[in-house]
């Protein structure tokens, strides 16, 4: 797939791309779970990054049990998971990040977020690390969505938001599970690999373009705008 000859619109996924939150992520799931007798490990917890909560609790409980968990423990765990996660230090902005939604903002683009997060201390942050760049209209969030990522739903309604086409947008992800709805999607997705994972784990999921960092998507910037018809 191309990048997009007629880009109006960048949806950006929030944990891993604009806050470097992941590693408290990883380790409040990992400590929750086994609080719970569910194995979930650090390393397994970035493979999931990008689903609902409920959807994570599920996949490992059933695993394990051989059925889905009840509504009631999916909600408690959820809660415990949310306020070990609070317990962390602010996660920093992910550097990079500012720089790229700065010159998206300057090119005339509609930044979009579309994150599976319903911790609502990042997303209040949104408004403070990266003042004037997303608007409530323009946010898809874990409250938004009957289906998760992997599934296409979060994109389209990220599309649908800012009023643009499929062959109109590109999405930044981190998640393999982010890239599979990018790209189940009809989106180009580009990921960065901000985290552990190898990078071919997020080829494999369908990432059209794989870069290292965040100030690396920034240094691509032009050059992508200006090679809309070279194939990645």
């Amino acid at each position: 797939m191309n990048f997009p000859n007629n880009l109006k619109a960048v949806l950006f996924d929030m944990d891993g791309v604009l806050f470097n939150s992941m590693p408290y992520h990883s380790e409040a799931w990992h400590t929750v779970m086994e609080r719970h007798g569910l194995h979930l490990s650090r390393e397994e917890a970035y493979l999931h990054e990008g689903r609902t909560g409920a959807s994570t609790i599920n996949i490992v409980y059933l695993r394990q049990y051989g059925k889905e968990a009840t509504p009631e423990l999916i909600e408690q765990i959820y809660a415990e998971k949310s306020a070990e996660f609070n317990r962390h230090p602010e996660a920093e902005p992910m550097p990079g990040a500012s720089d790229l939604l700065k010159r998206v903002k300057a090119d005339g683009l509609i930044p979009v977020l579309v994150t599976g997060s319903g911790q609502r201390t990042l997303i209040d942050r949104l408004s403070h690390h990266y003042p004037g760049i997303f608007t409530p209209q323009h946010m898809v969030t874990a409250f938004d969505v009957k289906y998760g990522k992997p599934h296409p739903e979060p994109y389209l309604m990220g599309l649908a938001k800012a009023g643009v086409k499929a062959d109109e947008a590109i999405v930044i992800e981190n998640a393999p599970i982010g890239v599979q709805a990018g790209v189940a999607a009809g989106i180009f997705t580009v990921a960065v690999n901000t985290g552990p994972l190898d990078e071919q784990v997020l080829r494999e999921a369908g990432a059209h373009l794989v870069l290292p960092s965040m100030p690396a998507l920034y240094e691509a910037w032009p050059s992508l705008r200006a090679s809309s018809h070279t194939d990645y």
